[in-house]
C-alpha cells in the first residue's frame, strides 16, 4: 500500500482510462452511501489537490447530505483489466449548486448536460494505491444511455420543481435543493 498527499500525473492516466468509479460517504447516525458513478464526470484539479465530479438527478441525494453533515469522502477506482490497481482518494467535499457563485468556473472543465444537479468539489487530504489482485478482469462494453435519455425527455421546470420537493435524505438529513438548472 503507497500513500501520496495529492493525485499524481500517473494516477490522473489511470483515473482516465477508468470508465467507472464509487463515492462514499457516511454522517453520524446515517446509513453509510456508497455510489457507483460512470460517464465522463470526473476531474482533476489544483494540481491534484482537488477534484470534482457531477451529480446528475435520478435518485437520492445522499451525498449531498452526509457532505453537509460531515464533509469526509472517499472516491475509489479499480482497474478491471491489466495491470490491476485499486486507487481511493480521501477527502472533504461539498456540493456546488447551479445557484451558488462558484459553480460556473467549476462547470467550465465539465460538459454539463440535461440533468446535472450539482458538481460535488473535494480537497485532497491524501490517496492510496493498492494491489487489486482478487478484483476480477471484465471488459467495459458501453455506457449505458438510459440517464441522458430519462432527462432528455423530461421537462425541466417540472424536475427542478421535484428537485426542491426532496429537501430530506433518506435518514431525514437535510439537504439543498438547486434553485435553478445549469442548462435550458
Amino acid at each position: 500500500m503507497d500513500f501520496f498527499d495529492h493525485i499524481t500525473q500517473k494516477q490522473v492516466e489511470f483515473i482516465a482510462r477508468q470508465p467507472l468509479f464509487f463515492v462514499a460517504t457516511a454522517a453520524l447516525g446515517a446509513r453509510i452511501n456508497l455510489s457507483p458513478k460512470g460517464l465522463d464526470t470526473f476531474r482533476v484539479l489544483d494540481g491534484g489537490r482537488a477534484c470534482a465530479y457531477l451529480d446528475y438527478g435520478g435518485s437520492g441525494n445522499e451525498t449531498h447530505a452526509h457532505l453537509a453533515a460531515d464533509g469526509r469522502i472517499t472516491i475509489m477506482f479499480c482497474a478491471f483489466d491489466q495491470p490491476p490497481l485499486i486507487y481511493r482518494i480521501y477527502g472533504t467535499g461539498r456540493a456546488v449548486l447551479p445557484q451558488d457563485a462558484d459553480f460556473a468556473e467549476l462547470a467550465s472543465h465539465f460538459t454539463i448536460e440535461r440533468g446535472v444537479r450539482q458538481i460535488f468539489l473535494i480537497a485532497v487530504d491524501s490517496t492510496q494505491e493498492s494491489c487489486g489482485w482478487a478484483v476480477p478482469r471484465m471488459a467495459m462494453v458501453e455506457e449505458r444511455q438510459t440517464l441522458r435519455k430519462y432527462h432528455a425527455q423530461d421537462d425541466p421546470a417540472a424536475r427542478l420543481a421535484k428537485y426542491q420537493e426532496r429537501d430530506r435524505s433518506i435518514d431525514g438529513l437535510p439537504v439543498t435543493p438547486p434553485s435553478v438548472l445549469p442548462y435550458s
